[in-house]
């Protein structure tokens, strides 16, 4: 594959909902682009793509860089990584379904940046092309143009039609709806550019030049979103969106004479090939066998190799100039969203943000030998997903995997499986309880042991009650009762019986301890006496200061259309929840803030897909620790 000029190149994310034809989509412009070649077109079947693809495809002088991505949300961290590499975006709609969540969540994420509708499967009898263009309508008004649109007689798909052509062949609503269009489209160009806008409102006809230009800008501003119809299938409308996409996509070339300086917006890990990092080119031109300075880590690369895909195969390239994706492999300094660059003072790219995990689950293997190789394996994912967590839960003892849904974690697991021969299980997360107290105590702790030679003296008087801290000790020691080089030893026995509670055996917080008194014997005390001590003054005082359960609390916004608050929000009440408040965000949706225990949500990712058909989604972070309320409390305990 040769390397192309800046303004030769085109970076595109292919969106949409899970079996619109996305996958299709490619390999059908594969297939356009080099006619040798047989697409492996799927019909109705639902194709399963699972993490980004990079599909380089050679067409009109042009090199597109096809992105595509997974239609469903639980792998939404692709779909950021490919949107930030793209300078537009293909959103494939099903024309035989209503409207699908998928198709949403893509109009949302591309809500800022340049992009082409593709409305798919309009040869089908089932096809409801007027319904997506009205719906489109709804949420972007006159800014939809369908550019290319299908023809029909007696309700089958007869041509596509170019917004550009004479309409003297059409009749009856197909004219009007030509005329209605391009007279839409051409007052949208007027209004990118006073001077073109002063000639339409005179009359004057617009070159070709200036209508291009209008198109170009209008699409890069967001006030044009072209529509193209077509099928997959049947190869209808694959050479309309290239060349729309080639003519009417500019990229943004004005870093072409600059040093070199890209960025890694995607990680891939292979068992044979090792890391894969992808890199876009944002400035210069990237030259194999150059050295890198990686902005983020403040070190130093060499980047002997450059590859671009054939399919799955890496084919090796000298050079990728400004615009263009590459592939390198093995420098595994390298992670998703590294600055890189011949320029060490090179400004960092801001950082890509990706959605916090929703739902955890633990993970666990039969073998203890394993468990170093679980980590290793799961630390390469989290490397190819951000939008992945792992973790050891060092209260709980549990490694927990967090990811964006109960799907999201199911292919990881099997990943691992497949691609790493690393078999594990999947079993509920524990939830992190905590112990303290809610009254006071007043307790002597004495430990005596004798058996033969020096024999172990320790006696300590402690005074426990609540603190704002998670352990808060003192000593108010007179007369020597306790000598201070005890004093250490009492509280390191103290917080060392704080790790586990005396009701289920919970870690203990909030506690505050006052060593006030004590004795002790000149031959038999030691710092182990009085260790020893502590934690009989530790139990005692526990005990007797009112013990209770403590357990987190989560700070929760929850975003939802408008029509499933009442919903959701009844639902939060039932998880003993708290509704903070609510407010409307810049989409049209509601957003509610609440506090609720994370007992009752610890599946609440699979909970709220179901209440708002996929529609809704949420973010947590710990808030605090409350009191469990009493009927509950004996049912955690026997659950230990």
């Amino acid at each position: 594959m040769k390397v192309y000029e800046s303004n030769k190149l085109r970076n595109l994310a292919i969106l949409g909902h899970s079996g619109s034809g996305k996958s299709n989509l490619i390999e059908t412009i594969a297939y356009t682009a080099n006619e040798n070649k047989i697409p492996k077109l799927s019909g109705d079947k639902v194709s399963m793509t699972y993490h980004m693809s990079l599909i380089p495809v050679e067409y009109g002088g042009y090199k597109f860089n096809l992105l595509d991505t997974p239609g469903y949300f639980d792998f939404n961290g692709d779909v950021i990584s490919a949107l930030s590499a793209s300078d537009a975006a293909i959103i494939v709609i099903d024309a035989t379904n209503p409207i699908q969540v998928g198709t949403e969540k893509s109009l949302e994420m591309t809500e800022n940046m340049p992009k082409v509708m593709f409305i798919n499967k309009i040869d089908n009898e089932k096809a409801r092309y007027k319904d997506a263009i009205m719906m489109l309508r709804e949420k972007y008004n006159n800014k939809i143009v369908p550019m290319i649109s299908p023809i029909y007689e007696d309700g089958k798909f007869i041509k596509l039609y170019n917004v550009f052509e004479n309409v003297d062949d059409l009749e009856g609503d197909f004219k009007e709806q030509a005329i209605s269009v391009k007279d839409a489209l051409m007052e949208l160009i007027a209004e990118t550019d006073d001077k073109i806008l002063d000639k339409y409102f005179n009359g004057e006809e617009l070159s070709k030049e200036e209508i291009q230009k209008g198109i170009i800008v209008g699409i890069q501003r967001g006030d044009i979103i072209p529509v193209i119809c077509g099928s997959t299938i049947n190869n209808i409308g694959t050479k309309e969106i290239l060349e729309t996409i080639s003519e009417y996509i500019e990229p943004d070339t004005s870093g072409e004479d600059k040093k070199f300086k890209g960025f890694v917006f995607k990680t891939l890990v292979d068992p044979f090939v090792g890391k894969m990092s992808y890199i876009k080119v944002l400035e210069g031109e990237l030259k194999a066998g150059v050295e890198v300075y990686n902005i983020n880590k403040n070190s130093k690369d060499k980047l002997s190799v450059l590859y671009t895909l054939n399919h799955t195969e890496l084919v090796e390239i000298p050079a990728a100039k400004s615009g263009d994706i590459v592939v390198v492999t093995k420098v595994n300094s390298l992670k998703t969203g590294d600055t890189v660059s011949t320029d060490r003072e090179a400004e960092l790219v801001p950082k890509i943000e990706f959605p916090r995990p929703q739902i955890y689950y633990a993970v666990s293997t039969g073998s203890k030998g394993d468990e170093e190789k679980v980590g290793a394996v799961l630390t390469k994912f989290v490397e190819e997903d951000p939008s992945l967590e792992w973790f050891r839960n060092v209260e709980t003892k549990q490694s927990l995997l967090g990811g964006q849904g109960e799907l999201h974690i199911k292919v990881i697991t099997e990943r691992m499986k497949n691609k790493f021969g690393v078999d594990v299980s999947l079993s509920d997360m524990k939830i992190p309880y905590r112990e303290t107290i809610k009254g006071q105590s007043d307790v002597q702790g004495r430990y005596k042991k004798q058996s033969g030679g020096h024999g172990q003296y320790g006696d300590v008087k402690i005074r426990f009650s609540r603190s704002e801290k998670d352990f808060d000790f003192s000593e108010e020691l007179f007369g020597g009762s306790v000598p201070k080089q005890y004093v250490p030893a009492v509280e390191k026995g103290l917080r060392e019986s704080m790790q586990k509670g005396i009701l289920a055996g919970f870690p203990v917080t909030n506690i505050k301890a006052v060593l006030y008194d004590g004795s002790y014997h000149d031959v038999d005390s030691s710092e182990m006496a009085f260790k020893m001590a502590a934690s009989v003054a530790y139990k005692k005082g526990m005990e007797e200061a009112k013990p209770i359960l403590l357990e987190p609390i989560m700070n929760l916004k929850i975003t939802v259309p408008e029509e499933h608050m009442g919903d959701v929000m009844g639902d939060i009440n039932k998880r003993r929840g708290k509704i903070l408040g609510m407010e409307p965000d810049d989409k049209g949706r509601e957003v509610i803030y609440a506090l609720a225990p994370q007992s009752e949500i610890s599946k609440y990712a699979i909970d709220l897909r179901s209440m708002t058909q996929g529609r809704g989604s949420f973010e947590m972070k710990l808030e605090n620790y409350e009191e469990v309320p009493s009927q509950l409390v004996d049912k955690i305990i026997q659950n230990v």
